[in-house]
């Protein structure tokens, strides 16, 4: 394998992590902001009322989001093992 290939696999892999944790991240992003906000306006400082809602919207936005994630995952694993020849070469 070349240093090209090596390279562009790398990338390839990268911009499938990205994509596949993008949504996830930015779901938990938005919900602690929100409650993060919330808490200012409240002034309730405690720790799990920052932790349970982000958890809970996370793990669903992960089982909404699952189909998608594993078609995308298919696909490149699929994309990958087509070309093995080509990187194994």
């Amino acid at each position: 394998m070349s240093a090209d290939m090596a390279v562009e696999l790398a990338r390839k892999t990268l911009e499938t992590a990205f994509l596949l944790s993008a949504p996830i991240l930015l779901v938990a992003l938005v919900t602690g902001l929100l409650v993060s906000v919330l808490q200012v306006m409240t002034s309730v400082q405690d720790i799990t009322i920052s932790t349970v809602p982000r958890l809970f919207a996370v793990a669903l936005t992960t089982f909404l989001l699952l189909p998608w994630s594993l078609r995308k995952l298919l696909l490149f694993t699929l994309e990958v093992l087509t070309d093995l020849r080509r990187y194994l070469g």
